[in-house]
């Protein structure tokens, strides 16, 4: 970046010269730029409500409000200063802007967000000659923002960079022009005597695309493990049991994308830090962050409503918490993390086996526990396989060298499940169903999916969730699809027919 002098306006400093003089010299009018959504594809005011978290800082920024939104913000500022190093840029703007500095034209930053904020972008950027900003006593927005450069420049001796409906005022004492983001979509109507100088996209018009993505729906194959019960039990034509195993399904869809919202804004700075997960929605600014202080609750309201009505609000409410606790902190606990994840996995069976009226059995929930634990630690052996950097593997809490160890705990889970699922055959349990010598199949079907799974996990394939991969795994798909048959035919013989009962 170019280095430059940054100060902050004050009304002894002498006047840049204004329109009449630019024209008359040929000098570029002075280059006002916004902050907050246009040199930032962020908020830097919600950046820093997310930083705070509950709390007593957020409490003292809450009581400065009513004194008005300097002081809230001044509050904020204090409360959660931001690292401008983490910060997502609008690049196209800034690689423009140095190149209009380099040019010789004076860049002055102009924003409504609080001077300790602007302050430190201008520090780090090295780029501004000039910073106006808002203080603790004076937010400036709108109106008065236009009244201060009008003041510092005089009016029309100025261009203004800004990039929403709040910058119209600006534009409109402003003698040039430059349009970002939704200004730059969908300009806004400007005197005949303001000049548009350039525009610059932003990319956040796909806000819809952009949230579904924050959302993640593709974890959401993970709760299909609710329609478990109800499978295992043989009963298909129960069309209410399937009704609500589809509502415990949503209800969990909804809890999980709640969950995965709020763990973003709150990882925002490690999230900006990663070289995969920067390209995250929050992350990269590509969705504003007000988008997600919305969804979170509403999605989560959604989840809690649904499972009101299936009678499945404990276990909703538990998925939560723990799913929280483990983004917080139970992640980086080894083996605890993994045990975690297997009573997550676990957790969504049982709750849909409450919805449907089918309840796991004994037998279901040692198979399942042996299971989960496997696919669990699988989970953990794919990741530390693509982690390269030593110390992003100990922030999990684990070291290179203990993927082999988890790999073998995984893989003896997994044949202990084979075993259970054996002995269930052969136990009194299975007289239940008419023909249960057919179940045997299902031993070396599990094994052999287990083990294809694993042997996946080993070539470096599984570079995501296992229950994840396994929906977009045509083997997996077939592997299940033969097992519901086999369950089925168990069950009753002549699948049309009445069911098979034993002498």
């Amino acid at each position: 970046m170019v280095a430059g002098p940054v100060k902050l306006a004050t009304a002894a400093q002498p006047q840049p010269p204004g329109a009449a003089e630019a024209r008359t010299t040929g000098q570029p009018l002075p280059l006002c730029i916004d902050l907050d959504g246009t040199l930032l594809r962020t908020d830097t005011l919600l950046e820093g409500l997310v930083r705070l978290g509950p709390g007593q800082r957020l409490a003292r920024a809450l009581l400065a409000l009513p004194r008005g939104r300097a002081p809230f913000k001044a509050e904020i500022a204090r409360g959660a200063p931001l690292d401008p190093s983490r910060l997502p840029y609008n690049e196209g703007l800034l690689t423009w802007l140095v190149e209009q500095k380099k040019a010789g034209r004076r860049l002055v930053l102009a924003t409504a967000a609080n001077e300790r904020v602007a302050r430190a972008v201008a520090d780090h950027l090295g780029l501004f000659d000039e910073v106006i900003a808002s203080t603790e006593e004076r937010n400036l927005k709108g109106s008065a923002k236009a009244a201060a450069l009008v003041a510092r420049f005089g009016e029309g001796g100025f261009a203004y960079v800004g990039d929403s409906a709040a910058d119209e005022a600006v534009w409109r004492r402003s003698g040039a022009a430059v349009l970002v983001g939704a200004a730059a979509r969908r300009p806004p109507s400007l005197p005949p005597s303001v000049v548009v100088e350039a525009r610059f996209d932003d990319g956040r018009g796909a806000v819809l695309r952009h949230a579904l993505r924050a959302l993640r729906p593709h974890q959401w194959s993970k709760n299909l493990l609710v329609f478990v019960p109800l499978v295992v039990s043989g009963e298909v034509d129960d069309g209410a049991g399937w009704t609500a195993a589809l509502g415990a399904f949503l209800a969990f869809s909804a809890a999980a994308s709640a969950v995965y919202l709020v763990n973003d804004l709150a990882d925002l700075d490690a999230d900006r830090a990663h070289p995969l997960k920067r390209r995250r929605p929050f992350a990269s600014g590509a969705l504003p962050l007000a988008a997600g202080l919305v969804l979170a609750p509403a999605l989560g309201l959604v989840g809690a409503a649904l499972a009101v009505l299936l009678g499945i609000l404990p276990h909703i409410l538990l998925y939560g918490t723990v799913s929280t606790l483990y983004s917080a902190v139970l992640k980086t606990l080894p083996l605890v993390d993994v045990f975690t994840l297997s009573a997550l996995y676990g957790l969504r069976m049982v709750a849909g086996g409450a919805a449907s009226g089918h309840l796991v059995s004994k037998w279901l929930f040692a198979f399942s526990g042996f299971l989960f634990l496997s696919l669990a630690l699988m989970k953990r052996v794919a990741e530390i396989g693509t982690r390269t950097e030593r110390g992003s593997v100990a922030r999990r809490g684990y070291m290179g060298g203990d993927r082999e160890m988890l790999a073998l705990f995984g893989v003896a889970s997994a044949f202990a499940a084979a075993i259970v699922l054996a002995l269930f055959i052969q136990s009194s349990a299975a007289e239940r169903f008419a023909m249960p010598e057919l179940l045997s199949a299902l031993v070396p079907l599990a094994l052999f999916w287990l083990c294809r799974m694993w042997l996946s996990t080993a070539r470096g394939y599984m570079l995501e969730d296992p229950i994840v991969y396994a929906a977009k795994d045509w083997v997996s798909w077939a592997t299940v699809a033969f097992a519901v048959v086999v369950i089925l035919a168990a069950r009753s013989v002549a699948l049309d027919g009445p069911v098979i009962t034993r002498p």
